[in-house]
């Protein structure tokens, strides 16, 4: 009798554990497989979601619509310079070349740059830097489609190092231009170009500064300044918004070793606009000009003028019969506005003056001995490469 309990203990254990088994390998076979987010997502324990496969979903703080929205009007732009002329004709010939130094070789071959340019415009006018086209020969356009056109130059303005390109092709992509004056630091920014010749390239970061001036890359200087990166062949390329307008011209690095380090300057799209249509309109852009120059009011110099304010800047000299000297502008005069608007500093009065229409009059007002003076100045026109 105790035998037979004993074997019927031992047989519900078996058929309990055999039922155990089944319905474990059955709650496995029909279970979902969820996503495991690893430390390392190579690891085989890494699982992808099982099921039929899903649309794509935007992951927060993607900025893919910016980028699609602004890439196809961002061109790369390929510079040659034809080779120097008048050497000797046995330089030009493949068997006696290799008998002359590498300067001698170099001086004779082509030589291409790359640079990026911006389409603003449907019939083909297209926004770059003027160092990027300076002295070119031919100027070849490669769209983001890959169609190449040849460009013809409509006109540079160096004192902005801005130019102003154009290409002769239909459907063209058209970047918006956006309101850089709304712009703040902290915005989010996206620099889309051609470094170093490895194709169209985006890269993001925020606007660092507004307004960067004395930095003495070009005459009339108003930046914005980015740490996205921007590099070799970004120039003229564009700085657009998180909604893919654009906001400026990429146009400098400050870098120690030539590659970026987070200080980067673009023109603001306003500046860009203003040249653009000048250039278009006439070939180059008129500015005013008096015929002074100035100095930044220091401290030190308040002090000794006994000023109670540091806006404004100081006449440190005037070109004799210029428009100023006809004017009554005196050396040591301290100019507080033009037609109205405060002069905050040189930088400020310089591009004041730069938007008068040569011709016309302008009331300018002066600090002159402790009494202010209004003066009335026949605007001239700004020579080419005027300080």
């Amino acid at each position: 009798m105790r035998r037979l309990w004993l074997l019927f203990a031992q047989t519900v254990t078996v058929v309990l554990a055999l039922y155990f088994v089944y319905t474990a390998v059955g709650r496995e076979r029909t279970a979902p497989v969820r996503v495991q987010q690893m430390g390392n997502t190579d690891h085989p324990a890494a699982m992808l979601e099982a099921g039929p496969s899903k649309p794509p979903v935007s992951a927060g703080g993607s900025y893919r619509a910016a980028a699609a929205r602004a890439m196809p009007a961002v061109v790369n732009i390929i510079t040659s310079k034809a080779p120097k002329r008048g050497k000797h004709p046995l330089l030009r010939d493949p068997f006696f070349k290799k008998f002359f130094d590498n300067r001698d070789r170099d001086d004779d071959d082509e030589e291409s740059s790359l640079g990026s340019g911006v389409i603003v415009s449907a019939q083909g006018y297209i926004l770059t830097n003027n160092h990027v086209v300076e002295g070119a020969d031919e100027i070849e356009v490669v769209l983001a489609d890959g169609r190449k056109a040849a460009a013809k130059l409509v006109g540079t303005d160096p004192e902005t190092d801005l130019a102003v390109i154009k290409i002769s092709l239909d459907k063209l992509p058209v970047i918006v231009l956006g309101q850089a004056e709304q712009a703040q630091v902290g915005d989010v920014v996206l620099a889309i170009g051609n470094p170093f010749g490895v194709g169209q390239t985006v890269t993001m970061g925020i606007i660092s500064a507004l307004g960067r001036n004395n930095l003495h890359i070009n005459h009339f200087e108003n930046f914005i300044q980015t740490d996205a990166a921007i590099n070799f062949g970004n120039s003229g390329g564009a700085l657009v918004d998180a909604g893919g307008n654009l906001l400026g011209i990429n146009s400098a690095i400050y870098s120690q070793t030539g590659g970026s380090v987070g200080i980067g300057f673009a023109i603001p799209v306003s500046t860009a606009k203003n040249v653009m249509e000048a250039i278009i309109k006439t070939g180059h852009v008129v500015r005013g000009w008096i015929g002074v120059e100035s100095q930044e009011i220091t401290p030190e110099l308040a002090a000794s003028f006994g000023l109670q304010r540091q806006s404004g800047a100081i006449i440190a000299g005037v070109v004799r019969n210029g428009p100023a000297d006809k004017g009554g502008i005196r050396p040591g005069d301290i100019l507080l506005s033009v037609d109205g608007k405060p002069v905050a500093d040189t930088n400020s009065m310089l591009n004041l003056i730069a938007q008068l229409a040569p011709g016309g009059k302008a009331k300018m007002t002066v600090l002159r001995k402790s009494k202010e003076t209004t003066l009335d100045i026949t605007v001239g026109k700004r020579p080419p490469n005027t300080k």
